[in-house]
Order: C-alpha cells, then structure tokens, then sequence
C-alpha cells in the first residue's frame, strides 16, 4: 500500500530515537536535506529563525543531514548535532543521517520526490538544502530549490499556517 500523506513514515532523530511523522499531524512540515561543509549550509540559520518565528503557531522544521552530495557531511550524528549546536544554535529538530537519492534513498524521500518533481520532472534531489514545504495535511504543498533562501518562504509558510488542519 502507498503512503497516503507524510504522516505514514518513521524518521529516526539524530539522538537515535525513532519517531513516527503523524506525531506532528495537523501541523505544517518543512522537511529540509542538510549539510555541515556545503555553501549553504549558513541556511542553517534561515532555517532556525523560520522556526523561532513560527513554531508556536505550529510550524515544524526537520532537517535531514545528507553526505550524498560532495561529501559535505561525512561527520557521525553526534558530530553533526554538536556542529548544529555550537556553530548555529539550533533548536528545530534534526534528524538522523539519510541518503536522499537513489536505492538507498529513505523512504520519506523517496515520496517527497515523487509528489513534488523537480525541474523538468526530476525525482531526484540536486543538491543540499532542498526543501519540501508540507501543508496540515500531510500533502507537499511545493519543493524549493537549494538557492532559495528560507526567509523567501515565509509567505507560503505564512499560507499554509492559515488553513485549517
């Protein structure tokens, strides 16, 4: 059977424990791939005022670190988390170390690809700091290229925070 909406997978965080999506059912996701030695990786920062920003009003940020692309994050969970920590002070959550592309491609991926392709219908990832915006719903509202700066998604964050779980 498909998954009907993100709340259908498992994540696991980066501190090792798994946690099932539909923990965060009714609210909007913004599901992000990162990296701790890329050029946007100062999007870590974006990304954590996002979250300042609109977190009590129900936004949750996942960042998912990815080595897939140049190697940028060849770190273990505990040296990706204390990097987050100490270099950005992050307090949205971050998840533990995926592939994002290919056959070993988490599962979370896989569907999000496959909901919102990329140029020209691409269902792979191109590169770090791709982000899939996900409404109340659990359905991808849009997927953003890595140029795009967080703070250029405020107004769709802003419009899937106003419609009704």
């Amino acid at each position: 059977m498909s998954p009907a909406s993100v709340y259908d997978f498992q994540a696991r965080q980066i501190d090792g424990q798994d946690i099932s999506l539909s923990a965060f059912k009714g609210q909007p996701l913004l599901i992000v791939n990162t990296a701790s030695k890329c050029g946007f990786t100062p999007q870590l920062a974006g990304l954590e005022e996002l979250h300042q920003r609109y977190a009590a009003q129900g936004l949750v940020v996942l960042g998912f670190p990815c080595n897939q692309f140049g190697s940028q994050d060849p770190g273990s969970d505990s040296e990706i988390a204390s990097f987050c920590e100490l270099k950005y002070h992050l307090t949205f959550k971050m998840m533990s170390k995926i592939d994002v592309n290919g056959p070993t491609a988490h599962p979370l991926y896989q569907w999000l690809a496959s909901q919102a392709p990329g140029l020209l219908g691409s269902k792979s990832l191109k590169w770090n700091f791709t982000k899939f915006l996900v409404s109340r719903q659990g359905q991808v509202l849009k997927r953003y290229a890595p140029l795009d700066k967080p703070a250029d998604l405020a107004q769709d964050i802003e419009a899937a925070l106003a419609t009704a779980a």
